[in-house]
């Protein structure tokens, strides 16, 4: 069944070139124009044709539903930072870098703490 859902949407993308799902999204074919880019590794210019090209605007509800996972995870992050592990001793860390520091690895630069959730 949803095999042929997907099916039905890209069909309907192909010969219609834009399918509206209610609450969920819009999905739809847009021509992209030639262009040129620059290749990574040699950095020569290179001319990309243009394409077609499928693009997807979410709906209200999932745009409202995933801002509110933003909320959420805020504010779980948030408590979770308030509640310190044992490991890590306040005011260890300096809250802002001395005007004179020196550049430290990142895995040296932060506290060790320990995952409240790992097996330890």
């Amino acid at each position: 069944i949803v095999q042929k859902t997907f099916d039905a949407i890209i069909e309907t993308l192909v010969e219609e070139h834009r399918i509206e799902l209610r609450n969920f999204g819009v999905f739809e074919v847009k021509k992209r124009a030639a262009r040129k880019a620059r290749n990574p590794r040699t950095g020569e210019r290179v001319a990309v044709p243009e394409k077609y090209v499928v693009t997807f605007k979410p709906g209200k509800e999932m745009e409202e539903k995933v801002l509110q996972l933003d909320r959420e995870e805020a504010s779980r992050i948030q408590s979770e930072s308030q509640e310190q592990p044992a490991e890590y001793v306040a005011g260890s860390q300096p809250a802002v870098p001395p005007s004179h520091s020196v550049a430290v690895p990142a895995a040296e630069s932060q506290p060790h703490m320990v995952n409240s959730h790992s097996p330890n």
